[in-house]
C-alpha cells in the first residue's frame, strides 16, 4: 500500500494543517502477506501478530448474527465471540457523586454461544495455528460472494500430505443461520483424522480479551455470571441450549446440526453436551484421495418476553430448513443477494487498485452490518467485536442513512422506522433530565441511555434534530411517504418542544434564541453555550416540525387528528417554534467574521501542536478531559459538517473561512472526521487535502488508522469513504427533490463509477478525468443539474459533460 501511505502524507504546507492526517499511525497489513485485489481480502501468510486485527476484518455477519474471523482450530484467539444484535445484558451504574436524571442501567452486548469450533486431530494429534507442518496457507474474505474461505496444506513428519479447506458464511437468506464447513482431504499417504465439532456457552458472557483499560471506545468486562443455563438437549447429530441474562432477561436458544460426507470409513459420537459446552465428534479414517466434509449448521434466536420452549422450537425449524435444502442451493442465495446488492451499490475506481479494494471492502462490511437488521439499529461496530458494546449512535443516521437512501431504500425505511419506534423512551428520557418533548440516547441499544458520562452523551442533544434531519433526506431522496405515516411528525413536534425548552431568548444577545449547556459532534469541547452545528440543526428542526404540522393537518387531517391526540399538540406552540428558528443565535467573531464553533471558543488557549507526540493521538488517551475542555483543540469536524448538512445556510466565502480555521485545528481522533473534511475540501478546491483526508477515511480499518479495529469495525467510517466519493469527488447535493452535481476527479484516477437510486428510479454516474457521463438505467425521464446546468435524462440515454472546476 505505498501509494496509500504516500497520500496519507500528502498535505497542503501552505495551510500549515496540522490535523489529522499528519499524525496518524501507518499500520498497514503487510503487501507480502495481504495482496491488493479487487473483489477479495486475502491472507497468504498466516500473520499470528495480528490475530486482534484480522479477527475483525474476516468477520461475516447478516446484520442480526455476526462471528469474528476466529480459527476454527480454536488458537490463537483474540476475542473468540458470536454477537447477535440487541442481545445484551444490563448492569447498574454505580456513580462517584449520585445527581439528579443520571442515567440507572448500562447495556452492554455480550457474546452469544460459540459454535466456530472445528478441530482437526490427525492420529490424535491436533493441528494449531502457527504450526510449522501447516506448508501453505490462504484465507480470503470473498465479496461477491459473501463468504469466509480457508485453505491449509500440512505436511506430516513424516511426509504424508493432507488439505484442509474450511468455509464460513452468515446466512443472508435465513437471518438466524450460521453455516460453517470443514473439509480434510488426503492427498499423500493415510491418516486416522478426529474432528471434533464443539459449542461453547460462557457463562459470563464476557470476551477474555476485555482488559481494564483507560480507553472509552472498548467493551466492559462484566461482573459476575451473566447467562443463565435454562435447559441442554442433544439428539444424534444436533444439540441446544437454552440460557437467559440474569437482570436484562432477554431469552436465547441457539441450536447446531451436521451433515456429514465421508469417502473412506467413519463413525459420528452422538451430541454430548456438558455444562458449558457440547460437541459432536467424526472419526474417519482416510486414505490417499479421500476426503471428509462435515457441514455444520448453527441457529440463533433471541427474544424478551418469549417462552424458552417457543424458541427452541424456532430454532429446531431452522436447522430443519437448513438440512432440507442442503448446502449448495444456499451458496447460490447467498451470491445471488450479495450480486444484487453489488448491483445497486458497486463503485467501481479505475487507477488505485489498493483504493478499489479498501472501498469494496468498505462497502461489503456495511452490507454486512446491514443486510437483514431488520427490527434493530446498526451498531457503531456492526457484529464485529465488542467496541462502544454494541450501542446504536447517531452514526446511522448521519452516515450510514444517505449511503442507504441511495442503494438499499427499503432497508433504509426499515433502520428509520426502528429509531422512530423509540419515541416513548425519548420521551421517558427527556423527563429525566427535566426537559420537555423528547430526548433521544445518546448511546442505546433498547432506548435508554446507556452512557453515564452525560457531558459527551446526553449533553449531545443534536442527536434530536440528527434523527429529524435523517428522515427529511430519506424522503426527499427516496420520495417516501413525507409524514413516514405520523411517526415523523409526531417526532418532529415532541423534539422542537425540547429545543424550545431548552434553549431561551436572551436579552443579553438581543433577544436571540440561545441554547447553553449543549455538546456539539465534537467531543473535545464539552457543555457549552451556543455550540453553532446544535443551534443550527436545532433551527432546521424547529422549521421541519411547523412545516409538517401545517402540511399534515391541510392534507391529511384524519392523520393529523391521531397524531394530535397522542402529543397533545397546543396551536400556540406553532408560533413560538417560528420566533425560536427565526431568532436562532448562531455565534461569530466579531474582529474577524468568522463563524463560532461556541461561544467561547476563541477565548480558548491554543493547542499546542508541534510539541504533541505523534503517540499521544487520540488525545483523550494521553490527557486529562479537563485539559482538552481548556483548549482550541477539536476531536472531528463540527462546524464544518454543519457547512456540508446546511450547505445553503452559509456562503462559499464563509465555508471555505470555516474550513481554513478549523480544519487546522481538528486531530481527527475520531474515525467520523476524515470524510467529512473530504467533503468539504473538495468542495473548496483543496483537492490534494481531499484526497489525503479520503483516504484516510477509505484506509481506517484496513490500515487500522486508529489502533483500535481490534474491538471491531467502524461502520460509520467505512459508509463515510462512499460519502466522501459520491458528495465529495462526484459533488453530489440533494436540494429540494433535484440531484445536483459538480464533481472533481482526483488526479490520477482514470474513472469512478457509482449508481444511486433516486425516487423511483436508478441512475449510473461515470466520472473520467475531463468528463463526467448521466446515464439513467431505470425510471421515468429525470431532471439533475450539472455545474448549474439543468439536463434532462431520459430512460437508457446517456448525457456528457466536462468535468473540472466549473
Amino acid at each position: 500500500m505505498r501509494e496509500i501511505d504516500r497520500a496519507l502524507r500528502a498535505l497542503r504546507p501552505e495551510r500549515g494543517c496540522r490535523g489529522a492526517v499528519s499524525h496518524r499511525r501507518r499500520t498497514l497489513l503487510p503487501a507480502d502477506s495481504f495482496p491488493a485485489d479487487p473483489w477479495r481480502l486475502v491472507e497468504r501468510h498466516f500473520e499470528p501478530d495480528l490475530i486482534a486485527q484480522t479477527e475483525t476484518l474476516f468477520a461475516v455477519s447478516n446484520g442480526y448474527l455476526g462471528v469474528r474471523g476466529t480459527p476454527e482450530e480454536g488458537s490463537p484467539r483474540f476475542e473468540p465471540a458470536t454477537f447477535l444484535n440487541g442481545f445484551h445484558e444490563t448492569w447498574p451504574f454505580h456513580h462517584a457523586e449520585e445527581a439528579y436524571g443520571l442515567p440507572r442501567e448500562g447495556q452492554t452486548l455480550v457474546p452469544a454461544p460459540d459454535a466456530t469450533l472445528l478441530k482437526l486431530y490427525v492420529d490424535d494429534e491436533p493441528l494449531r495455528l502457527p504450526d510449522p507442518q501447516v506448508v501453505a496457507y490462504e484465507r480470503q474474505l470473498d465479496f461477491r460472494r459473501a463468504r469466509l474461505e480457508r485453505r491449509l496444506e500440512v505436511e506430516l513428519r513424516d511426509g504424508r500430505r493432507l488439505e484442509v479447506r474450511t468455509l464460513r458464511f452468515a446466512s443472508l437468506e435465513d437471518r438466524h443461520l450460521l453455516c460453517l464447513v470443514h473439509e480434510t482431504r488426503m492427498l499423500v499417504g493415510h491418516a486416522n483424522v478426529t474432528l471434533s465439532s464443539e459449542l461453547h456457552v460462557s457463562p459470563d458472557g464476557t470476551s477474555r480479551s476485555l482488559q481494564e483499560a483507560i480507553d472509552p471506545r472498548r467493551g466492559r468486562r462484566l461482573d459476575g455470571p451473566v447467562l443463565e443455563l435454562l435447559d441442554q438437549r442433544a439428539h444424534d447429530l444436533r444439540l441446544l441450549f437454552d440460557a437467559r441474562t440474569r437482570r436484562s432477561g432477554l431469552v436465547l436458544a441457539c441450536a447446531m446440526d451436521h451433515q456429514v460426507e465421508c469417502d473412506g470409513a467413519f463413525d459420528c459420537e452422538p451430541a454430548e453436551p456438558s455444562a458449558e459446552r457440547g460437541r459432536v465428534v467424526v472419526h474417519a479414517a482416510l486414505g490417499e484421495g479421500e476426503r471428509l466434509r462435515v457441514v455444520k449448521w448453527v441457529a440463533y434466536h433471541h427474544a424478551a418476553g418469549v417462552d424458552p420452549g417457543e424458541l427452541r422450537f424456532r430454532a429446531n425449524r431452522t436447522l430443519d430448513r437448513a438440512l432440507r435444502r442442503g448446502l449448495d442451493p444456499l451458496l447460490a442465495a447467498q451470491e445471488a443477494r450479495a450480486g444484487a446488492f453489488w448491483a445497486a451499490a458497486d463503485v467501481e475506481l479505475e487507477g488505485d487498485l489498493e483504493l478499489q479494494q479498501a472501498v469494496r471492502f468498505n462497502l461489503f462490511h456495511i452490507f454486512q452490518a446491514s443486510a437483514r437488521v431488520e427490527g434493530y439499529g446498526i451498531p457503531a461496530k456492526g457484529l464485529t467485536g465488542s467496541g462502544y458494546e454494541g450501542h446504536y449512535f447517531w452514526d446511522a443516521e448521519m452516515y450510514v442513512l444517505p449511503f442507504l437512501d441511495h442503494t438499499r431504500p427499503r432497508l433504509a425505511r426499515a433502520l428509520l422506522d426502528f429509531r422512530l419506534r423509540q419515541l416513548d423512551r425519548a420521551r421517558e428520557h427527556a423527563r429525566e433530565v427535566g426537559q420537555r418533548g423528547a430526548l433521544f440516547a445518546w448511546r442505546t441499544i433498547d432506548g435508554r441511555e446507556a452512557s453515564g458520562n452525560y457531558w459527551a452523551s446526553t449533553a449531545q442533544y443534536h442527536i434530536n434534530a440528527d434523527i429529524v434531519y435523517a428522515a427529511r433526506r430519506h424522503v426527499e431522496v427516496t420520495g417516501a411517504d413525507p409524514f413516514l405515516g405520523g411517526a415523523l411528525v409526531e417526532t418532529a413536534i415532541e423534539t422542537a418542544r425540547l429545543w424550545v425548552d431548552l434553549g431561551f431568548f436572551s436579552p443579553r444577545k438581543g433577544g436571540r434564541f440561545c441554547i447553553h449547556g449543549v455538546t456539539g459532534p465534537d467531543e473535545y469541547n464539552a457543555v457549552v453555550d451556543n455550540n453553532a452545528y446544535t443551534n443550527l440543526m436545532a433551527r432546521e428542526n424547529l422549521r421541519v416540525a411547523a412545516t409538517l404540522v401545517e402540511r399534515l393537518r391541510g392534507e391529511r387531517p384524519d392523520l393529523w387528528e391521531r397524531v394530535r391526540r397522542r402529543t397533545g399538540f397546543a396551536e400556540e406552540e406553532l408560533e413560538v417554534w417560528r420566533r425560536a428558528a427565526e431568532a436562532m443565535y448562531i455565534p461569530r467573531d466579531a474582529q474577524t467574521g468568522v463563524h463560532l464553533q461556541d461561544d467561547h471558543f476563541l477565548e480558548r488557549k491554543p493547542w499546542d501542536f508541534a510539541n504533541t507526540p505523534p503517540d499521544h493521538y487520540p488525545l483523550l488517551l494521553h490527557y486529562h478531559p479537563l485539559v482538552i475542555y481548556r483548549h482550541q483543540v477539536i476531536k472531528q469536524a463540527d462546524l464544518v459538517l454543519a457547512t456540508f448538512l446546511l450547505g445553503e445556510a452559509f456562503t462559499e466565502e464563509e465555508k471555505r473561512a470555516i474550513f481554513d480555521y478549523y480544519d487546522p485545528l481538528t486531530t481527527g481522533d475520531s474515525s467520523l472526521s476524515g470524510c467529512i473534511q473530504a467533503i468539504m475540501a473538495a468542495e473548496l478546491g483543496y483537492r490534494d487535502l481531499a484526497y489525503a483526508y479520503f483516504v484516510d477515511a477509505a484506509v481506517m480499518d484496513l490500515g487500522d488508522i486508529g489502533g483500535n479495529v481490534r474491538d471491531g469495525l467502524h461502520i460509520a467510517s467505512l459508509a463515510g469513504t462512499w460519502l466522501a466519493l459520491v458528495y465529495g469527488f462526484a459533488g453530489l447535493r440533494v436540494r429540494r427533490g433535484v440531484l445536483h452535481f459538480r464533481p472533481r476527479l482526483p488526479e490520477g484516477w482514470r474513472r469512478l463509477r457509482f449508481t444511486l437510486a433516486f425516487r423511483g428510479r436508478r441512475l449510473a454516474v461515470t466520472l473520467f478525468a475531463e468528463s463526467i457521463e448521466y446515464r439513467l438505467l431505470e425510471g421515468e425521464a429525470l431532471v439533475v443539474h450539472h455545474a448549474g446546468e439543468s439536463l434532462l435524462l431520459q430512460p437508457g440515454a446517456a448525457v456528457e459533460r466536462p468535468c473540472g472546476e466549473a
